[in-house]
C-alpha cells in the first residue's frame, strides 16, 4: 500500500546495555525536521479513540512511548495525488517510530490494549489559543468511514 503523499516515518533505534537504554528521537538534521513550534505529552486510557483533526499550516511529529496505538490517517488536501486516502498505522513501545503528518492530512488515534497510552507530539508552530489552528471531524465521519472496531480474525 503506498502511504499518504508526504507522510514519514522514521524508525528508532534504542542502544541498549545493563544500565538501560538510549534513544534518539529527533534531529534537526532529519528529514522530517522543519521548524520547532512546540512539544507535548498526553496521555489517554484504554479504548479512548482521540479522532479526527487536521490544521491548516502545523505539521505534527508523532512518537508514543508507552502503550499502544491505531492511528488513522486520511488526506484532505485536495490537490494531493493521495486525497481522500487513509493509512493506518501501529505505533508504540514495541514499535517505536516517528510518525511524520503534514499539515492537511486528519489524523487520530485509538489506544490498544489494557493500559494507558503516552503520546509525545513536536509541532512545527506553538498553539495559539486566540486562533488555533485545528479542523475537528468525528471519529466516525462518514466522508472518512473508517470503522475503529477490532475485527477477530
Amino acid at each position: 500500500m503506498a502511504s499518504i503523499q508526504g507522510v514519514m516515518k522514521k524508525q528508532l533505534v534504542k542502544h541498549s546495555d545493563d544500565r538501560g537504554y538510549f534513544m534518539e528521537l529527533l534531529r534537526n538534521d532529519d528529514a522530517m525536521y522543519g521548524s520547532f513550534g512546540q512539544a507535548s505529552l498526553s496521555m489517554s486510557f484504554p479504548g479512548v479513540i482521540k479522532a479526527f483533526h487536521y490544521h491548516r499550516l502545523q505539521d505534527d511529529i508523532w512518537y508514543f512511548p508507552s502503550g499502544h496505538a491505531q492511528v488513522v490517517l486520511h488526506d484532505m488536501r485536495k490537490d494531493s495525488p493521495t486525497y481522500r486516502q487513509t493509512d493506518v498505522y501501529y505505533m508504540g513501545e514495541d514499535n517505536s517510530f516517528l510518525l511524520f503528518i503534514p499539515r492537511g492530512v486528519a489524523h487520530g488515534y485509538r489506544v490498544l490494549g489494557p493500559k494507558p497510552v503516552s503520546i509525545v507530539y513536536f509541532t512545527n508552530m506553538a498553539y495559539n489559543a486566540n486562533e488555533p489552528d485545528e479542523s475537528r471531524l468525528a471519529y466516525d465521519d462518514p466522508e472518512i468511514g473508517f470503522d475503529w472496531s477490532t475485527k477477530n480474525r
